[in-house]
């Protein structure tokens, strides 16, 4: 019996998965960290040592990123079935999970470098799969921004030359408060804004939907964005008052801006990418505030549903002929009835419904921050990100599901893609029931939030908001009084990411360009070269053809040369 690669892989991944996962809650329950140290080589009493750290966060991280990576690559035996190089697409798959295990147990700054430069190259590679000038930018632009991060992660390994090892987590409790920890945790931030995809680093992670869709469902759900919060939840002991306050900063306009961007975008893909990077912000931000298992345990809700979100947009898609604008969409609650209610799920999941894996969390955090010490900036960033999260998850839920089909039916809409399906219901499963499961492990002791009933409802109340406002944005007709071509600029500057796309991509290849020409119009057509080589150049020749003109032989300039000639030293002589 022949079995593909796919299943290979699914079956190995999802057993690993299991094993790490009743490991973590093993390590959890007991208390349990273990180090291991692996002796590579020892030449002359100098030996090249490598670092494993085992704890239940590790454990529980790594078994979720296989359990999510084995349903994507089941997956994406039906999706990539038509490609004819899907061994070469599962390698890739593979290569990345092994950079993100890297990256996750290694409590060593060189070796957290190489799992992080192999997300960043493996991702590349990911994003130009399919090989068009789109892509190509794409990947270009996601490779250059996370190599800024790579940068600041470098610079800070030289940083820890000064501590005799770069094992940074022996540091974290002795050094803390001390300067070159400040640089160093500094530097580590701007490393994870620019993987975690932060202002001003945000424009890749939209453009990074140029991959397939199955490696989006990885990417924007467990590995290469969530690299970034994962570190800094690492090394989050160490960072101080101003360092908080500028990541709290950074991450709550990253979460506003996302998810105004995601009210004012029709391509599918893009308003999840942007709902990614609002959960991020959220992540970010909350573990500013001191709760970094919180941030956690966002992280492992939020790959669930997320992953969820992203396979059932890329069946919808499938089965649209490759298209994504939402527009195009509709009634799609009555052709593909399976997809629906697990793209309702994940989104209520989403948006923090009550007793779904997204609430869980989300909702726990919006009430620690009710009753932390914030400025009302911050809150109202708090709760109105949350309200634009609810807002465009209806305005997608609309468009999508409801209303009429807005495609020519010229096809037929069938759900029978058996592998997708199995890889779409093992995530339901957990998108369901892993929120609660998580919370029972993670705090095994109830949270007593005890706050008054307007703080207590105000999450409600912005919800059932912004599911409003969602539903209205959501019924526009298109015509003349259409609010977005009204206050077109408004629009433009909300839709696209305040510009940021404009400033990373146009802004970066223009600029230089622009530069170039003006220095060769000024420099090399200008007054230098007017006065330099080409107007000495252009000199000589107009004296050469004096000089052929007066070297023709003609008598009358000969007979005049001999006069001149002999009046200049007759001049001579007299004097």
């Amino acid at each position: 019996m022949y079995m593909s690669i796919c299943f290979i892989s699914f079956f190995f991944l999802f057993m690993i998965s299991m094993l790490l996962v009743f490991l973590s809650f093993y390590f959890i329950m007991n208390d349990i960290i273990y180090f291991v140290e692996w002796d590579i080589i020892s030449i002359n009493s100098s030996s090249v040592v490598m670092t494993f750290l085992f704890d239940w966060m590790s454990l529980m991280f790594m078994g979720f990123v296989f359990f999510i990576s084995s349903l994507v690559i089941l997956y994406s035996d039906d999706y990539m079935s038509g490609d004819l190089n899907i061994n070469r697409f599962i390698m890739l798959v593979l290569m990345f999970v092994l950079s993100m295990m890297f990256l996750i147990i290694s409590p060593n700054l060189i070796s957290i470098l190489l799992g992080w430069d192999g997300l960043g190259l493996v991702s590349y590679c990911l994003v130009i799969y399919y090989q068009n000038i789109k892509s190509y930018n794409a990947g270009m632009l996601t490779a250059l921004s996370n190599r800024v991060g790579d940068v600041c992660l470098l610079m800070s390994i030289a940083w820890m030359l000064n501590f005799g090892s770069w094992n940074y987590i022996y540091y974290l409790e002795l050094l803390k408060g001390s300067m070159e920890m400040e640089i160093i945790s500094f530097l580590v931030v701007i490393a994870a804004m620019t993987k975690s995809a932060q202002i001003p680093f945000s424009s890749w992670l939209p453009a990074a939907m140029a991959a397939p869709t199955p490696v989006s469902a990885l990417v924007h759900s467990s590995t290469l964005v969530t690299a970034g919060v994962f570190l800094l939840i690492r090394f989050s002991a160490v960072f101080s008052d101003w360092l908080n306050i500028f990541i709290l900063l950074i991450s709550g306009l990253t979460m506003f801006m996302a998810g105004l961007g995601a009210n004012f975008e029709y391509d599918l893909k893009k308003i999840i990418a942007l709902s990614t990077l609002s959960q991020l912000g959220l992540m970010m931000s909350i573990l500013s505030m001191g709760f970094s298992i919180m941030a956690f345990f966002h992280l492992l809700t939020h790959a669930l549903f997320k992953a969820l979100l992203f396979m059932c947009a890329g069946m919808i898609i499938h089965v649209m002929k490759d298209s994504q604008d939402i527009r195009y969409m509709g009634n799609l609650s009555f052709q593909m009835p399976l997809t629906s209610t697990c793209l309702c799920i994940s989104n209520f999941a989403l948006c923090g419904m009550p007793f779904l894996a997204g609430f869980y969390s989300s909702d726990l955090i919006l009430e620690m921050v009710s009753l932390s010490y914030t400025n009302i900036f911050g809150f109202y960033l708090f709760f109105f990100s949350t309200g634009l999260t609810v807002c465009y998850s209806f305005r997608l839920f609309y468009y999508t599901l409801c209303g009429d089909f807005n495609m020519m039916s010229m096809f037929s809409m069938s759900e029978s893609s058996f592998n997708m399906i199995n890889g779409m219901l093992g995530l339901l499963i957990m998108a369901i029931v892993g929120g609660s499961i998580l919370s029972w492990i993670i705090f095994p002791t109830p949270l007593l939030i005890c706050l008054p009933l307007y703080l207590k409802t105000l999450v409600l109340l912005v919800s059932f908001l912004g599911a409003w406002f969602g539903y209205e944005i959501s019924s526009v007709e298109l015509g003349n009084k259409l609010m977005s071509i009204k206050y077109y600029l408004y629009s433009v500057f909300m839709g696209s990411m305040w510009f940021m796309p404009y400033i990373s991509t146009y802004g970066m290849s223009n600029t230089p360009l622009f530069l170039g020409y003006t220095s060769y119009k000024v420099f090399d057509s200008g007054w230098s070269e007017y006065f330099g080589g080409q107007g000495i150049y252009l000199l000589f020749m107009y004296m050469g053809k004096i000089n052929q003109w007066w070297q023709y032989n003609n008598l009358k300039f000969f007979l005049m040369f001999f006069v001149m000639w002999i009046v200049m030293i007759m001049l001579m002589l007299i004097m």
